[in-house]
């Protein structure tokens, strides 16, 4: 079970009462998601103030997550400032993937919890000096669910899909293609083995999230990683735009 938001309880229960514990429960999530939208704020504006990047990468566990992240590290690290918060239930074993490429990352252990929330990364952020003008990646807990509910004051939310998963999965998980602003359709070298329609599973997405961005890649064989480094790049321009903008707009 979810320490965080209840999800994944082992007991069910409906009683007469259901209107009523449903209101109970809204209004417990609407505070729950008002105090992480706070801190997540907070990240933001930290994060702007500094020109640093984030991208919240999701995925279900085996999408090909991690083995993206240390590839991205491993070509882009000689080129600007990066850094890395995981987050996994158990294990540090993605963080050691990730400081084996010479990168700083910062290992979120959530337990029972089933995402990372803003105040969890807020924590994180202040191990992570020396990020002006980067990329901070924040690999959250692998989960297409509660994950798409809490803002951590990235910038963009990038959800990663790999063939071997069934191009349905955007109609199954439809807060998380609704919530993300692209989305890494990986493992694209297994397309001959596999029975996957790439041209489904897009319209799938769009039917869900109509400005979605679609790229194809293969983080194992190397398609597509020159369309998804000018996609980080167009982000950090996108950013430093805004950040002159604000700074533009404060008081003298």
């Amino acid at each position: 079970m979810c320490i965080e938001c209840g999800c994944g309880s082992d007991q069910v229960r409906i009683d007469e009462q259901a209107h009523d514990c449903g209101s109970r429960r809204v209004s417990v999530e609407r505070d729950l998601l008002a105090e992480n939208n706070r801190y997540a704020e907070a990240n933001r504006r930290r994060l702007l103030q500094n020109n640093t990047l984030a991208l919240n990468l999701l995925s279900s566990p085996g999408s090909g997550k991690t083995t993206l992240l240390t590839r991205t590290l491993a070509e882009l690290k000689q080129s600007l400032p990066m850094a890395v918060i995981e987050g996994d239930q158990q294990t540090a074993n993605d963080a050691e993937r990730i400081r084996a490429t010479g990168v700083q990352a910062v290992q979120i252990n959530t337990g029972k919890g089933c995402h990372l929330d803003a105040h969890m990364v807020g924590h994180a952020l202040e191990k992570l000096p020396g990020l002006d003008n980067g990329v901070l990646f924040i690999e959250n807990v692998g989960n297409l669910v509660c994950p798409a509910s809490f803002d951590l004051g990235e910038a963009r939310k990038v959800v990663i899909l790999s063939v071997t998963e069934g191009e349905d999965k955007p109609l199954k998980y439809p807060d998380m293609f609704h919530a993300a602003d692209v989305m890494l359709l990986n493992k694209i070298d297994l397309l001959p083995y596999i029975d996957f329609d790439v041209d489904q599973c897009i319209e799938y997405a769009r039917r869900i999230n109509s400005e979605i961005e679609m790229l194809q890649l293969s983080a194992t064989r190397g398609d597509g990683l020159d369309v998804w480094y000018d996609w980080i790049n167009r982000q950090r321009e996108i950013l430093l735009s805004v950040s002159v903008g604000a700074n533009l707009a404060e008081p003298a």
